[in-house]
This record gives C-alpha cells, structure tokens and sequence, in this order.
C-alpha cells in the first residue's frame, strides 16, 4: 500500500535543557544543524528513496528539512498541520515535570491555552489519511516533532495511554513506517 518515513528535528537549546518546545519556535543548536547535515548523508549513502519532504513549520523542523533537502536534492515543502502540539501553561517547563507527566494521560486537557491530545491527534491523523490516499507510490520524509512522533506511532500501533505518554524518539532519528 505504500510507506513514508519519519524524522524528529535536529536538537535544540531546550532540548538540552530538557524544556518542552511544543508550539514554541525554538532554533537548532549548532549539534542540530549537524544532526540535519549527517541525516541528509546518511539517506544519500543507504539509498533511501524519498520523492520530497514535508516538514513543520516550526524552525528546527524547517531548518532540519533544509539541510537535508540541500544535502540530498529532495524537494521540501513546509506543511501546517505537522506544527508541533502546544502545550499551554506547560510550555517552556521542565519535560520530567511531575505534573506534566500526568497532564500528558488526560486526552482531553488543552493544557489552559493549549491543544487536546484528542484534536492533536485528530489534525495528525487526518494528514496521514491524506498522505496515504494521495502517495500514489510517492514516498515522503516528514520531519517534526517528538509530539508528532508519538501521535504517528498510535496511528500504526495499539498503545496504552501510559506508552502513548512515555514514546518518544531522538533528534534526527530516522523511522520507516508501511501503510496497510
């Protein structure tokens, strides 16, 4: 039926400092703009085929697609709906949060001026079936977001809300996933 593959941006200053980054546009530390280079090479050097990329709109997704696009040549277009979960109140707060790990199992908590889990990955959801509906045996490479990441996974595989909660993936890491 088809497959695409998935890559988290490249580390920023938050990351390091272990902050949530969510909706917040955060820019690549100089080891993320690395990370984004070394990926580009490694997709040119295991001949992985990709026919154009599709990034968030955020910065570090954005400038993660770049270099990966300049590296390799693959066209990239930035696409609203990858745009990172905000997280409310949490945003910019510590990821290990005692309260913002619980935050995270409440599905339907916009986080006081936040997105739901629920329409988060409502929004998400809903690209894929368009991916998949509209590949066509194209083969894309999304770039984005951790949250993005983890709301990809569910759409593969049957998770507990605890898994949901804890999935996570590192920067510039790359994961193949097969449509049924």
């Amino acid at each position: 039926m088809g497959h695409f593959y998935f890559a988290r941006h490249g580390q920023t200053v938050w990351n390091v400092e272990n902050k949530i980054c969510g909706a917040t546009d955060i820019e690549l530390t100089e080891k993320g703009h690395q990370q984004a280079r070394e990926l580009g090479k490694k997709i040119l050097e295991e001949n992985v085929h990709i026919d154009e990329i599709i990034c968030s709109p955020l910065i570090r997704a954005e400038n993660t697609a770049r270099h990966i696009s300049e590296v390799t040549g693959i066209p990239m277009r930035v696409e609203p709906r990858l745009k990172e979960q905000n997280f409310g109140k949490y945003e910019s707060t510590p990821r290990n949060g005692e309260e913002f790990q619980h935050a995270k199992t409440c599905f339907a908590d916009s986080y006081e001026g936040g997105e739901s889990m629920i329409r988060f990955c409502q929004r998400i959801y809903n690209l894929l079936d368009d991916i998949k509906k509209e590949s066509d045996g194209k083969v894309y490479l999304i770039v984005a977001h951790n949250g993005v990441a983890r709301a990809v996974q569910s759409y593969f595989t049957d998770m507990t809300n605890e898994e949901f909660a804890r999935f996570g993936i590192k920067n510039c890491e790359l994961k193949r996933y097969e449509f049924c």
